[in-house]
C-alpha cells in the first residue's frame, strides 16, 4: 500500500474518575491519535500512548508528535509502497521512542487489515474472539473507599482485580481486601516503587495467594528482580522493564520474571509484541496484555493482540464505560460476562465516532506525501 497522508490528532478526555499510581495522578487525558490514508481512500486508526509527562516512560505525548512529524511520517510517505511489516526497517535508523512509533505502526496494521478485508485479529494470528477483561484499580484516599471500588468492579463482571501499591499502601491495604474478598483473582502493581531494601515487606506479599506482583523494583534493573524472584513464592511479572524481544530475552536468561505484560504502546507496536509473544510461548513465560489508559481506538489494538494463543491471564482492557462518559468509538466496548470480545468487522472493528471527536479534539494536524 502507498500511503497518502498521516494526520494527529490531538484530545482532551476526561476520565470518569482520578487514576492514580505510585507516580502521580491523572484527570484528563491527553489522547493522540494516528489517522493513516492510503492512495485508494481507505484509512487506519492508531493510538499514541504517551502520558504529559515522564514518569512511566521517557517520552511524553509531546516528544511522541515531535518524533512522529519529524522523522516517522516523513519517512513513511516518502517510502513508495509498504506494508505493516515493513515499518521498521523503513524506520531503522530511529532508535527508541517506542510510543511514537506504536501508535504509527498499529494504524498501519488496521489499514492493511481493512485492505484484505479482514478483522485485525485474525490478521495477526489471533487464536479466540473472547478475552478474559480485568481491571486496574488506582490508589485511593481510604481502604473503604477501595472496598466500595472493587466490589462495584466485581458487579459489573471484571474477572480480576489488579491493585496498584506503594510504599505505605500495600499490606494493611491488602489484608483489608482479602478479608472483605477472600476468593478473588487478585494482582498488585507497584510500578517500581520498591526496592531490595523492601525485601522484607515483599515478603509478606506471599500471604495473600496473589497471581502475581507486577513491577515491584527498578524499570531497569533485571538483577534485583532476579533476585527477589528467586525469594518470592508469588510470581514476578515484569512491565516497564520489557522494551522489546532483547528485555525479554535478558529476564529469561537471569530469572527475574514468570510472567510478563505485554503493552503494545511501551515495546512499538505489534512486530515487537508478536516477537514477544512468540518467545515467550516457546520458552515457558506466562503473558497477558495491559492497558495505558487508552481510548477506544487504543483498546480496539489491545483486545486483537489479547487473542493471541500464549496469552494466558486476564488482561488490563476494561469496558468504555471504565474510564470515559463517552469513547470515541462506536459502538464503544461492553463487558459481557467477564470478556471483551474482538469484532469481525475488518480492522479493529469499531469505527471513529466524528462527533465524540470534535468534542474532544483540540488540534488535527495533516502530514502529507509531497
Amino acid at each position: 500500500m502507498e500511503l497518502r497522508k498521516l494526520e494527529v490528532l490531538q484530545l482532551e478526555m476526561p476520565l470518569l474518575e482520578a487514576f492514580e499510581t505510585s507516580f502521580g495522578s491523572v484527570k484528563v487525558r491527553k489522547v493522540v491519535l494516528v489517522r493513516v490514508e492510503e492512495r485508494g481512500g481507505e484509512e487506519g486508526w492508531g493510538e499514541i500512548a504517551a502520558g504529559e509527562g515522564p514518569w512511566y516512560s521517557y517520552e511524553t505525548y509531546e516528544t511522541a508528535l515531535l518524533v512522529v512529524k519529524k522523522y516517522l511520517a516523513p519517512m513513511l510517505l516518502t517510502a513508495g509502497e509498504v506494508g505493516a511489516r515493513d515499518f521498521y526497517k523503513v524506520v531503522a535508523r530511529v532508535r527508541g521512542h517506542n510510543i511514537a512509533k506504536s501508535g504509527v505502526e498499529m494504524a498501519l496494521w488496521d489499514l492493511e487489515a481493512k485492505l484484505r478485508g479482514m478483522p485485525l485479529y485474525k490478521y495477526i494470528g489471533g487464536a479466540k474472539r473472547r478475552v478474559l477483561s480485568g481491571v486496574s484499580i488506582g490508589i485511593k484516599k481510604t481502604v473503604d473507599r477501595l472496598l466500595a471500588i472493587i466490589g462495584r468492579r466485581l458487579e459489573e463482571g471484571y474477572v480480576r482485580i489488579k491493585l496498584k501499591i506503594k510504599p505505605g499502601w500495600d499490606i494493611n491495604v491488602l489484608e483489608a481486601v482479602r478479608k472483605e474478598y477472600p476468593d478473588i483473582a487478585l494482582q498488585v502493581d507497584a510500578n517500581a516503587a520498591y526496592s531490595l531494601r523492601d525485601i522484607s515487606t515483599l515478603l509478606k506479599l506471599d500471604r495473600f495467594s496473589l497471581l502475581m506482583v507486577e513491577q515491584p523494583l527498578h524499570y531497569e534493573d533485571l538483577v534485583d528482580h532476579a533476585v527477589l524472584s528467586r525469594k518470592l513464592r508469588t510470581p514476578v511479572c515484569l512491565d516497564e522493564s520489557i522494551r522489546g524481544l532483547h528485555d525479554a530475552k535478558a529476564a529469561y536468561t537471569l530469572g527475574a520474571a514468570e510472567i510478563i505484560n505485554v503493552k503494545p504502546g511501551r515495546v512499538g507496536g505489534y512486530a515487537p509484541s508478536l516477537a514477544i509473544h512468540d518467545f515467550c510461548s516457546k520458552v515457558g513465560i506466562g503473558l497477558w496484555v495491559g492497558g495505558m489508559l487508552e481510548s477506544g481506538v487504543g483498546r480496539g489494538h489491545l483486545v486483537a493482540l489479547a487473542t493471541l494463543p500464549h496469552m494466558t491471564y486476564p488482561n488490563d482492557i476494561s469496558a468504555s464505560s471504565r474510564y470515559w462518559e463517552r469513547d470515541i468509538v462506536e459502538p464503544p466496548w461492553e463487558l459481557r460476562d467477564g470478556c471483551l470480545e474482538a469484532p469481525q468487522r475488518p480492522g479493529i472493528g469499531v469505527e471513529v465516532d466524528e462527533e465524540a471527536l470534535r468534542k474532544y479534539l483540540k488540534k488535527r494536524e495533516e502530514i502529507t506525501a509531497g
